[in-house]
């Protein structure tokens, strides 16, 4: 595999969406394509919740191999590498929503969307079951397809991802229309850009703000520093290509922003504790660390 694949849904060829895209189906309704297996795969233009309503298996988010067991949850926004194993009989409520329909959830969720956050927790905890009961209707609202259906079903996703919030403890994450756009906005220009020799002024200059304000936005929403959060898309990207090409550790550092292949091999070692080739040969082996939270 030479490139990650990217899917309009999974098995699907990518296609331009209208704006305000969505849709909503069952894991269960692609079983013909994946037979419970989804390689590795990104989407360029939406992000996605999946709500886990039976079954089991392991969820891999980014270099994050996760098992779970249903209830669990994830929310997946576009560009970041996700898939699943799972067993006979697991199934699953999945919202797709264009990245231009995002702005309207987020204005009603208290949930950050801007990273990918997976929840495995006890299903005696009431909110598993709310959850379950919003993704359902979703499912059932958009198999309908009657007026406003899509103003409903953004509605219940927006709730679902409050309901994670809750259950991630990040109900303190409120929105405001300030740092977090503009934080937001930052890192989406990070991830267009993080290949090409950009400094921090250049994307100071792109925002039309000041660097105090963008400093100030990134440290806030996401604790770090703008050239840090560069240097974790830079990487982040390198981790995908070893774990899912095989492109060679020399083309990885070119195709990641790096001119010296040896400086990109210390940055990687300094970052991972490993050279790029070990830690990829160690990944390979199995050794994936955990991600999510657990209650």
């Amino acid at each position: 595999m030479n490139d990650i694949p990217s899917y309009f849904i999974y098995g699907e060829m990518p296609r331009p969406l209208d704006i305000g895209f969505l849709h909503v189906e069952l894991i269960s309704q692609r079983e013909h394509i994946h037979h419970g297996r989804a390689e590795p795969h990104l989407h360029e233009q939406m992000a996605q919740v999946t709500f886990w309503i039976r079954g089991s298996g392991t969820y891999l988010i980014e270099d994050k191999s996760l098992d779970f067991s249903a209830p669990a949850v994830s929310f997946v926004p576009s560009h970041v590498v996700h898939g699943f194993d799972v067993g006979p009989n697991s199934d699953a409520v999945v919202i797709s929503i264009a990245d231009s329909a995002l702005p309207l959830v987020a204005a009603s969720s208290l949930l950050s969307l801007d990273r990918p956050v997976m929840l495995r927790s006890d299903a005696s905890e009431p909110t598993w079951e709310r959850m379950e009961s919003l993704m359902l209707m979703a499912h059932e609202e958009y198999m309908t397809g009657q007026p406003g259906m899509e103003k409903i079903v953004l509605s219940l996703a927006s709730v679902g991802l409050s309901f994670m919030a809750r259950l991630s403890s990040q109900a303190a994450i409120m929105r405001s229309s300030g740092p977090v756009a503009l934080a937001s906005e930052l890192k989406r220009l990070i991830d267009l850009h993080f290949r090409e020799d950009r400094s921090v002024g250049d994307y100071v200059g792109m925002l039309g703000s000041t660097p105090h304000l963008v400093a100030r936005a990134a440290s806030l929403v996401h604790g770090k520093g703008v050239k840090e959060l560069i240097s974790d898309r830079r990487l982040l990207e390198a981790k995908r290509l070893l774990l899912f090409t095989v492109r060679t550790v020399e083309d990885i550092a070119y195709e990641t922003g790096f001119k010296d292949p040896a400086y990109f091999s210390r940055f990687f070692r300094q970052r991972t504790g490993a050279p790029p080739g070990l830690w990829r040969d160690a990944q390979h082996a199995g050794t994936f660390a955990e991600m999510g939270d657990r209650s």
